[in-house]
């Protein structure tokens, strides 16, 4: 039964998602431009639920380089709403657009001309009718048994000011560089800190082996490495990777492995007797972040750093970012 009751609740909130797409369209744009030609700040309040919403949204607002806070209508009507200037935008979120609390800060926007953006599930309310953009998050239903409890409606709500958010940061042209001086704390900003020369393994640590030397020369120079793979090379450029899965194929595959080399190694050893694909790699001024991305999409703990011209330089592993806590 509860895991029913779960699986409902996932599928109307997603449905609430879902209805919004249809509504995207000059609404969003305005409230875009509204927020990206704003001089001030980003003021964005409600209540309750709402206004944990609302917090959400001017953080990730913040967190893109869009100065916006929290103001709380109560706290407001109580001398906060000094912190309200000429060439502020406002960003207010409300199911029914008819909490009275609303009521002393939407006046105090209008008498200094800041402009409104909604949040809201009325499009007829009196928010709605007082706002200079009106976003519409209305829902079918909330995902409670007695449709009260706001679950789709602020869903709903928060989905839409993420849209907003992120076509904002697009539209800013923020870099990853930009990004990590906005997150220097934490794991996001140690991936977006760290580029992948930081924390890679190189040097006279990178078990690099050319493509015609023996089995015995693989496996002696993986044992001294002790990374669980051999870098092949052919003429200093990338050839392949051997690793200890490799090893294991070749064992269940030929009489015997080690009368090999590294170059008929690399075919014997495919998974599943395909034909090998070449290794996964990075460039080294990548930010670790990416590497994360790549590890991530391709089910793998480990890349190849190499240059442009394919001539590897190290190996970057998820415990080594593990470790250095970026991940």
């Amino acid at each position: 039964m509860s895991k029913q009751t779960a699986v409902n609740v996932l599928k109307i909130e997603a449905e609430a998602i879902l209805g919004l797409i249809e509504r995207i369209g000059t609404e969003l744009e305005r409230a875009e431009e509204l927020i990206a030609q704003a001089k001030g700040r980003i003021i964005v309040s409600g209540l309750g639920k709402s206004g944990i919403i609302a917090r959400k949204i001017a953080a990730t607002l913040s967190s893109i380089g869009i100065p916006a806070f929290f103001l709380h209508p109560v706290e407001g009507a109580h001398g906060d709403i000094g912190m309200i200037m000429r060439g502020d935008v406002a960003l207010v979120i409300s199911k029914s657009g008819a909490t009275d609390e609303l009521t002393i800060i939407l006046n105090h926007l209008k008498r200094l001309d800041v402009p409104i953006i909604a949040i809201t599930g009325n499009p007829s309310s009196n928010l709605a009718g007082i706002s200079d953009v009106v976003l519409d998050v209305s829902v079918a239903r909330e995902a409670c048994p007695i449709n009260s409890i706001p679950t789709a409606s602020t869903t709903a709500a928060l989905a839409l000011g993420d849209a907003l958010a992120i076509s904002l940061f697009e539209r800013k042209g923020l870099s990853e560089e930009d990004y990590a001086a906005l997150h220097p704390g934490g794991s996001i900003g140690r991936k977006l800190s760290y580029r992948v020369s930081d924390l890679m393994v190189s040097g006279n640590d990178l078990p690099l082996v050319d493509i015609d030397a023996s089995m015995n020369r693989v496996i002696e120079v993986m044992s001294e490495k002790k990374l669980g793979i051999a870098v092949i090379t052919e003429h200093d450029r990338l050839a392949g990777v051997i690793s200890d899965g490799d090893l294991r194929r070749l064992l269940q595959r030929v009489g015997r492995p080690l009368e090999l080399n590294a170059r008929e190694a690399l075919v014997r050893s495919a998974r599943n007797n395909t034909p090998r694909t070449k290794p996964l790699t990075i460039e080294p001024e990548a930010y670790v972040a990416r590497a994360v991305n790549i590890m991530g999409q391709h089910i793998v703990t480990s890349l190849i750093v190499a240059r442009m011209d394919n001539v590897p330089l190290g190996i970057i592993r998820w415990i080594d970012m593990s470790l250095a806590g970026a991940v």
